[in-house]
């Protein structure tokens, strides 16, 4: 019995250690279920993470991640842009149905050919009012200035890109009424993806180490315009010209190849969707290959240059007058900042109601659209001589349209150029998305047609016949011409290139080129800003280039003269109540690091980051006699500048060296910290909503650069 006893005892001393291990174990696992949640199909996603990761194993093995993300960035910067063309395709072929189902009755057409334009512009510039500011004008001084390396988050937001898109397709969609491009915005938008291909390339990678996105932007402006018409050389070259001033040459490649895929793309798109047969040039015309233009004629074409540059000068004093003027008119001011789809509306509608083809428009072809007039302009047939020989049958889009009206077609294009001048000044003032390229590369075609049929004219009415100035080619003036103006205008030469890789006429490279060049050379006299230059200058933003052109004594000035009270410093013994104090006070990200106040020799400087880990280590160890240079690591500075040093080198240093900030020394003392954060801060009236600009006198020139200074 004793024997029983004791093992029933032993059975159930064991049965309550059993239960009372298996209810610690019940309860170790309860515990652990908040720390590790139990997740469905974890084997598959083991496996599919498994499978990710050897695909990135063998991607890199070939080349870099970012290679890749300029692949896709071409890729989709084309989708994008073949999507919009689409769209704005089937928008143009509604408003063109409408009007031709009215023919009967004038009142209804133009009723249909004022309010469909109208609503459209202002849906664009209610959507940007209502859902994003930052997306109206163009992007291209924007985009420039964030090359430079000036952070703008705001202008790379996931909303900014959506409202662009939208905005920009309403906008194309007005048509030839208010005579607006999409190179500008496109831009923005190839910016905005470039930015999230870099992040996501970044995260990919398996050195977890975040790259600057720098170079993905600069390759991004590239594509940008590329995608807009398919010409990958020169539209590298005039994303360079514009928006780098400063372009390191390791870009170079990146950039064409990132080029290169979005101009197939987007022509594979144009041939899969049946709008064409084959890869071939954007707009195909047929020049004489033979004897493409006389000697003599290069006199010609220089002359076409000198008179775009004039035009190109007139157009940008127009524009300065009519924006200052609307700057002092406070009703106009009120409008624009609360009734921005209001102003669009009635601005569209009065550029729609000039255009009406039974009124003013049946002078200026303007039932074309854009791509219809480049095409008419550039066509290599006389006008003047076809028009009367009864025998030749004429194109019904080129000369028909252009002599509509019953007078002569040099009429119809003087009535064009007088009459386009002034309404691409008042279409700059509307407050949406808009690119300003394509109107000025149209209307330079118009002034190059314009200059050969009057050399036609000539020829068929006096003895010059006898000069073979009867076998004249209008198309390869126009194609000058386009080349010449928007060069003028935008300071670059890349036109020329591009007039030439969009029609595949390169036997006009030279005269095109030549026309170009004059062109700038009269448009860049007296230090006369570019399109871009002003609207930078305008809206205050940091571009040393744009100010140069405003005061060109600016550059020579020297840094020590922006400097005012030391920034904050740091000593390198210094303590958590001073680490603390720093970072309550200040906003910069690098702080500078002193042997000692007494002596404020520069050493480098510190992260905010680290700092922040310094307060906290801090906290936990409870010690209070730890120091700066026990915890943190003092990074060297990459660059110093003197405050003998001008602006100019300043701001070189800056844009070579992409650095946020570079400290000003004297005898290795430390002066001041010049920055590129300062120029975004609330004390510059940053004008987001519009294009109006006013040149600023020296006072305002230095006050504006004066932000580069951490005062």
């Amino acid at each position: 019995m004793k024997l029983l006893d004791e093992t029933s005892g032993r059975e159930t001393d064991s049965s309550t250690h059993k239960q009372r291990g298996n209810q610690s174990e019940t309860f170790h696992n309860m515990t652990r279920l908040p720390a590790d949640p139990w997740k469905p199909n974890r084997h598959c996603r083991r496996f599919a993470k498994g499978c990710l990761l050897k695909l990135r194993c063998c991607l890199e093995r070939v080349c870099g991640m970012e290679w890749y993300g300029y692949a896709a960035l071409g890729l989709l910067t084309a989708i994008i842009s073949f999507v919009m063309d689409l769209s704005v395709t089937k928008l143009l072929i509604v408003h063109q149905w409408l009007y031709t189902k009215l023919e009967d009755n004038n009142l209804l057409q133009f009723f249909c050919w004022t309010l469909y334009p109208a609503c459209l512009c202002a849906l664009s510039s209610s959507l940007c009012h209502n859902i994003c500011p930052f997306s109206t004008g163009s992007g291209i001084p924007e985009v420039r200035t964030m090359l430079a390396g000036i952070q703008m988050p705001n202008y790379l937001s996931l909303t900014n890109m959506f409202t662009k898109f939208l905005g920009l397709i309403c906008t194309l969609a007005a048509g030839s009424t208010v005579f607006l491009g999409k190179v500008g915005p496109f831009v923005h938008l190839s910016t905005m993806m470039g930015n999230y291909l870099s992040n996501l390339c970044s995260l990919v990678q398996a050195t977890k180490e975040k790259k600057a996105n720098g170079d993905m932007l600069v390759v991004a402006a590239a594509v940008g315009v590329t995608s807009c018409f398919g010409a990958p050389v020169s539209g590298v070259l005039f994303s360079l010209e514009v928006m780098a001033f400063h372009f390191s040459t390791v870009n170079y490649l990146p950039c064409f190849f990132s080029a290169a895929c979005g101009a197939l793309t987007f022509r594979l798109f144009s041939v899969w969707s049946g709008d064409e047969e084959t890869l071939q040039v954007l707009f195909k015309i047929h020049f004489p290959s033979a004897v493409p233009f006389l000697p003599l004629e290069i006199l010609l074409f220089s002359l076409l240059g000198l008179l775009c540059g004039a035009v190109g000068c007139l157009y940008l004093f127009l524009h300065r007058c009519m924006l200052q003027f609307t700057t002092k008119n406070t009703g106009f001011l009120k409008i624009l900042k609360r009734e921005k789809g209001l102003y669009s509306a009635l601005v569209t509608f009065f550029l729609a109601s000039l255009t009406f083809p039974h009124s003013v428009g049946q002078y200026m072809a303007s039932k074309l659209t854009m791509k219809q007039l480049l095409t008419s302009l550039i066509d290599g047939r006389q006008w003047m001589s076809q028009s009367h020989n009864a025998s030749v049958q004429l194109d019904p889009e080129a000369l028909l349209e252009w002599g509509s009206s019953g007078c002569p077609v040099y009429l119809s294009l003087a009535v064009f150029l007088l009459m386009k001048l002034w309404m691409m000044v008042l279409a700059c003032t509307l407050p949406l998305p808009a690119g300003y390229f394509m109107p000025l590369f149209i209307y330079g075609a118009a002034i190059g047609r314009l200059l050969a049929e009057g050399l036609v004219y000539m020829s068929t009415t006096t003895i010059t016949s006898g000069h073979n100035w009867s076998s004249i080619n209008p198309g390869g003036y126009a194609l000058a011409g386009a080349a010449a103006f928007s060069g003028a205008v935008t300071h670059t030469i890349s036109p020329a290139l591009l007039a030439v890789e969009l029609t595949g006429q390169f036997g006009h490279v030279v005269p095109s080129l030549l026309a170009t060049v004059l062109a700038n050379a009269v448009a860049r006299s007296g230090s006369r800003p570019s399109f871009y230059d002003a609207v930078s200058i305008s809206k205050r933003l940091p571009h040393l280039p744009s100010l140069m052109l405003a005061h060109p004594k600016l550059p020579s000035m020297h840094v020590g003269h922006l400097l005012g009270v030391n920034t904050v410093q740091l000593q390198r013994a210094a303590n958590s109540q001073e680490v603390q104090h720093v970072v309550n006070t200040s906003t910069e990200r690098q702080i500078p690091v002193v042997e000692s106040h007494e002596s404020p020799i520069l050493l480098g400087f510190v992260v905010r980051s680290e700092l922040l880990m310094f307060l906290r280590h801090c906290r936990t160890t409870k010690s209070v006699d730890q120091h700066l240079e026990d915890v943190c690591s003092i990074h060297s500075a990459p660059a110093l500048l003197s405050p003998h040093n001008t602006i100019q080198e300043a701001y070189t240093i800056l844009s070579l060296v992409r650095a946020q900030s570079v400290f000003v020394t004297d005898g290795g003392r430390l002066l001041g910290v010049i920055t590129w954060p300062g120029v975004t801060c609330t004390h510059t009236p940053i004008q987001m909503e519009s294009s109006l600009f006013v040149f600023m006198d020296e006072e305002e020139c230095q006050k504006s650069f004066s932000l580069f200074s951490s005062r």
